[in-house]
């Protein structure tokens, strides 16, 4: 339901051609992850794409591998590290505002699909907040790669309890430009996740009938 930018926003944001943009969300209306209104109230939004079930998830877990698990693991890791080390330097007192915001708004999310939703949203604005194209990009793509893992009740069901306390922290040390805690939660909080998918996968591994 989320309305994007402007087209002219975002080829700045992302750092390319209006016209690759353009292209980029033409693609995107075709397998109707986005649709365009026209009119005032018109612009380009984004359309909710189905949840997982949890049989899905536990298929998905079941095929992967350990190495696998670990190596995107070492990968998110590294990008949120490098993501918030710029955003201490760089976020400015309106982006520390809204990122607060963003962590309460999870907190008020009851349904995984919805709470998935918000916790991307959350991790997203850290990314821009370090004001990194590239950083973003692979944020964006990671996100999409582990969030619905993360909060389906057939993967991590992690629960907005779980993470609140690292979002707050990290936004705190954001706004106190203290990269060494900002970096050090950060890795913790990507790294918990991850272990939890381990942990649903060993199980269904040794136990495949459990529920």
């Amino acid at each position: 339901g989320d309305r994007l930018p402007s087209e002219a926003e975002l080829a700045d944001q992302f750092g390319v051609a209006v016209a690759t943009i353009r292209k980029s969300l033409a693609e995107l209306r075709e397998t109707g992850l986005v649709e365009t209104l026209r009119g005032r109230s018109g612009g380009t939004f984004v359309v909710r794409v189905p949840f997982p079930t949890d049989e899905q998830v536990r298929q998905y877990l079941a095929g992967i591998s350990l190495v696998n698990l670990r190596d995107f693991s070492d990968e998110r890791v590294t990008i949120s590290r490098g993501i918030v080390h710029f955003a201490c330097q760089r976020a400015q007192q309106p982006t520390i505002d809204n990122l607060y915001t963003a962590a309460e708004r999870l907190m008020g999310a009851t349904e995984p699909s919805t709470q998935a939703s918000e916790y991307s949203r959350f991790h997203t604005e850290v990314a821009l907040a370090a004001q990194s194209p590239r950083l973003l990009r692979n944020q964006m793509r990671l996100l999409s790669e582990i969030s619905s893992l993360l909060w389906s009740p057939g993967g991590a069901g992690i629960t907005p309890d779980d993470v609140h306390r690292d979002h707050q922290e990290i936004v705190q040390a954001l706004e106190q430009r203290d990269v060494d805690t900002a970096q050090q939660t950060m890795q913790r909080h990507v790294q918990d996740g991850v272990y939890r998918l381990i942990d649903v996968k060993l199980t269904l591994q040794n136990h495949p009938d459990a529920e």
